[in-house]
């Protein structure tokens, strides 16, 4: 009678935790609707700032603007204080779409140096057409925010964002800057 191909101790306790990690992640409950709408206004978020690094190669300009910054924090601090919510904590969301934002300006800025040109495509200005439509952005943000305020400390949080996340990542950097950007959503274990 033939035996049976035994398995090495290695690869038996490697499928025991995949099996394992399988129906761990099969347990977690599906994501609330609150969660997507604001992933989407993010990565919207990021999309314009592609268009943002593109005046800024135009220009010239530097991609860190502190005047800019600390308005755009500013002006959502009292947005939150309008909406009842910790303007500490939106301020924390408000820079982390910042620095997100600056990922991938200066990410797109190297690519394009390294390849000693921009794509051709249409420019908006910065200041009439980009800014105006960030700024609306920023009021959808905070509204989505505030309905996915009750979810950010469940246990579940961090695993419902990679899990949305992932679904809306089109390349590295991108990916890089969806990540900062949600770096402050969840609350678990802090």
């Amino acid at each position: 009678m033939p035996r049976s191909p035994r398995l090495s101790p290695w690869l038996a306790c490697t499928l025991l935790g995949l099996f394992a990690g399988a129906a761990q992640a099969g347990t977690t409950p599906p994501a609330p609707d609150a969660l997507q709408p604001l992933l989407a206004t993010m990565n919207e978020r990021l999309y314009i700032s592609e268009l943002v690094a593109l005046t800024k190669w135009d220009s010239g300009k530097p991609v860190q603007d502190n005047a800019r910054e600390a308005q755009v924090i500013a002006n959502a601090r009292k947005q939150a204080d309008q909406r009842k919510l910790d303007p500490d904590d939106v301020a924390d969301l408000i820079a982390a779409q910042i620095e997100a934002s600056k990922l991938v300006q200066y990410g797109r800025l190297a690519q394009w140096q390294a390849a000693h040109k921009a794509p051709d495509t249409p420019r908006p200005d910065l200041n009439n057409d980009i800014r105006p439509k960030l700024d609306k952005l920023q009021n959808l943000l905070l509204n989505q925010y505030a309905a996915f305020l009750p979810y950010r400390k469940d246990p579940n949080c961090p695993q419902w964002l990679a899990t949305e996340r992932s679904a809306l990542i089109k390349d590295y950097l991108h990916g890089q800057a969806m990540i900062r950007a949600t770096g402050e959503l969840c609350i678990v274990g802090r």
